[in-house]
């Protein structure tokens, strides 16, 4: 995995020149007392620094002004004394748009929820449920498989989410029920039949086009368009990212459990185009080859190829029972039986019988799929570079139950962190803040100023107790808010109040690489 490079001497050089600037300025504005917000007496952990002591922060304008090593004062002050004050979480890879997905995920201590793996078409349509009252940040690549759909399905319509209406769907959900609802039937052509060659020409100006208009990368939900893209169109796809060097998010062509074939496909690619890569939930992929594949990713990243991975904590996959991978071999590809499949909404554990009879009569019914090991979710934890990520589905209302993944940052620092000791919380903290925000600032100016607690970076924090901070949200009942946040700040928003939302507050944006709305971040 990427690691951060710097040696301790540089690293100690950093911390000083940060230290020197917060100083000078809270030497400067301490009488001033004008800071619209105070962090008191918090354990303040800063990942690229490798700060991590009490310090006083002093908040202005929609970001951090003052690293203090002596106590500020506002009128609005918070007291973190015994708490830890960390950069806020950035979510690579999350599918839920909504605003029960928002409130759950700030609860999670993320502050910017991306939707990379599937992305969206356009891509300025992502979020619409969410674009005028947003909690936090949110944002989306360019979605490959939307390009193909507006592209052989001739569907170009815009409704309120950016596709047409679809089986009775609308909005972008339209295109997510159909990659993982497997209702390939309603998009045959896109899901199912090669490009052309004039297609080849006219989706590379479509994906182009995303891009110009701010996509944070390409996601390549490849998996569930496998038997549509062949090589010669997967290849076009790096090529353009290569030009452009901006990262592919693949999800890679899946076959059976450990079968590596995905992923030398992709790493292959990377090496040949120059493309940067972002392989999504690695054990998810890898199985019981977690070895195999870390070490073939570790051997890339070696030969000079940027490529990066993620982890999502949860050892059970989420899908609808309708998916693709459904009407595959599933048994072979994922090592497991009708009994070790669950159905989201009651948790019954299913049996042939039953799992046909609900595949037919609700289709658009979760199932949770029980085929990791506890294992391979601790060894890919502990690689260096590994992000975290939640991979959470859509939570549209509390009626329509979807695994928990909601918890995912906490469940790292309730469990990985504080009761198993498996990583440090320095360590884990630059999983969830600073190596996201690292993956996408090369070309995305607004993430230069995330993942970090320094002057002149975004105001964007949690503030959590180490010792009580866990995910609560379980696959019979997941729709509970992670215990141990007391305060979310977002752009320098006291969003989060001792642990109570503030009402009527939205403070998240919209960002995108290279637009408007980050040309003040450069």
């Amino acid at each position: 995995m990427q690691l951060i490079q710097e040696s301790s001497s540089v690293r100690n050089l950093i911390y000083a020149i940060s230290m020197f600037i917060s100083f000078a300025v809270a030497s400067v504005d301490i009488f001033a007392q004008d800071y619209t917000l105070v962090i008191n007496n918090g354990r303040v952990i800063d990942p690229e620094t490798g700060l991590d002591d009490i310090r006083h922060l002093g908040i202005k304008n929609g970001e951090i002004t003052s690293v203090s090593a002596t106590p500020l004062d506002a009128d609005n002050l918070i007291d973190a004394r015994g708490l830890v004050v960390a950069p806020g979480f950035i979510d690579l890879h999350t599918h839920t748009s909504t605003p029960l997905g928002q409130y759950y995920q700030l609860f999670d201590g993320v502050t910017t929820a991306l939707e990379l793996e599937a992305g969206a078409y356009p891509v300025a349509s992502y979020g619409g449920e969410i674009s005028d009252t947003p909690l936090i940040n949110f944002g989306a690549s360019a979605g490959y498989a939307g390009i193909r759909v507006f592209k052989k399905d001739g569907l170009r319509g815009i409704q309120s989410g950016g596709l047409p209406e679809v089986s009775g769907l609308k909005g972008w959900g339209t295109l997510l029920r159909v990659l993982f609802l497997g209702q390939r039937e309603a998009l045959s052509r896109s899901f199912m039949e090669a490009a052309s060659a004039q297609e080849l020409v006219e989706l590379e100006v479509m994906l182009n086009q995303s891009l110009d208009n701010g996509a944070l990368g390409i996601g390549m939900a490849l998996d569930y368009i496998s038997e549509a893209v062949k090589l010669e169109e997967l290849r076009m796809v790096f090529q353009v990212a290569g030009q452009r060097r901006l990262p592919v998010f693949v999800h890679i062509r899946r076959g059976i459990n450990g079968d590596p074939s995905g992923l030398r496909e992709v790493l292959a690619l990377a090496r040949e185009t120059g493309a940067p890569l972002h392989i999504c939930h690695i054990t998810h992929n890898a199985m019981k080859n977690i070895e195999l594949f870390l070490t073939e990713i570790q051997h890339a990243q070696a030969s000079g190829v940027d490529v990066t991975t993620e982890l999502l904590p949860f050892n059970a996959g989420s899908a609808f029972i309708s998916a693709a991978v459904f009407h595959r071999d599933w048994q072979t590809i994922f090592d497991i039986d009708y009994s070790d499949v669950q159905w989201a909404e009651t948790g019954e554990w299913l049996t042939e019988e039953r799992f046909k009879h609900f595949q037919e009569t609700e289709p658009n019914g979760p199932v949770i799929h029980h085929y990791l090991k506890e294992a391979w979710t601790q060894r890919a934890l502990i690689e260096p570079g590994v992000m975290i990520v939640s991979d959470a589905l859509a939570m549209n209302s509390k009626e329509a139950k979807v695994p928990p993944h909601n918890g995912a940052f906490t469940k790292i620092l309730g469990r990985y962190v504080r009761e198993e000791q498996i990583i440090d919380l320095p360590t884990a903290i630059a999983k969830m803040s600073l190596l996201p925000a690292k993956r996408l600032e090369g070309f995305a100016p607004a993430f230069k100023r995330k993942g970090r607690i320094q002057p002149q970076m975004d105001a964007d924090l949690v503030i959590f107790d180490p010792n009580t901070v866990i995910n609560q949200a379980t696959y019979l009942n997941p729709y509970q808010e992670a215990k141990g946040i007391s305060h979310v700040i977002v752009n320098g928003v006291h969003l989060v109040k001792d642990g109570e939302l503030q009402p009527e507050t939205y403070p998240g944006q919209r960002l995108m690489a290279n637009t408007v709305q980050s040309q003040r971040y450069e």
